[in-house]
């Protein structure tokens, strides 16, 4: 269901403020946008979305990603959104925070996700977004990498990339990379 009351009543709220002489800060058609899909978010259970620097800023937050199938399963993973004011004609910024050895994801935290690139389209929204990174842990492709030599690795061997998942997350070396535990 479409909560668009809440984002009338808060224009409300904004313009009768504004009459009162307390400045407010008008807001933009992407903080609109992003309002409408937070309060619309319908996240499994093993994700979980926070803002860092309060509800009043919700162009920036976090999400962390707890797999609960797959190669990454007892993992968390932490990524931060970075939305702009254009959006949803821009996709968002997403970073991962926590180092992991992954195909999609480099050492840098950049995310190889065709939603956030190529594939973008304004009808998509932050649930999609963070529901696609849950699925780059569930089904990792070795088609499209950032990190090629995870990707390999995951094409020719499946259980070497598996020990290799294992002990990046317990904390420890793959190859010279040191990873800290997300376990």
């Amino acid at each position: 269901m479409i909560k668009l009351f809440k984002v009338k009543e808060k224009q409300r709220e904004l313009a009768e403020n504004a009459i009162n002489g307390i400045p407010t800060k008008k807001q933009s058609a992407g903080e609109l946008r992003l309002h409408k899909d937070i309060s619309e978010l319908n996240l499994p259970k093993s994700c979980n979305i926070t803002f860092p620097n309060g509800k009043d800023d919700l162009m920036n937050f976090e999400v962390s990603i707890r797999p609960d199938e797959g190669y990454y399963l007892g993992g968390t993973f932490f990524f931060s959104f970075t939305v702009s004011p254009i959006y949803p004609h821009e996709a968002p910024k997403v970073k991962c925070k926590t180092k992991v050895y992954h195909p999609n994801i480099d050492l840098e935290g950049n995310v190889c996700l065709n939603i956030l690139r190529e594939d973008w389209k304004p009808v998509l929204n932050i649930n999609t977004v963070i529901y696609g990174l849950y699925h780059l842990f569930t089904e990792p492709n070795d088609e499209d990498p950032l990190n090629h030599d995870a990707a390999a690795v995951l094409r020719d061997n499946p259980k070497l990339f598996e020990s290799n998942v294992r002990r990046a997350m317990a904390g420890g070396y793959v190859g010279q990379t040191f990873f800290s535990r997300c376990m």
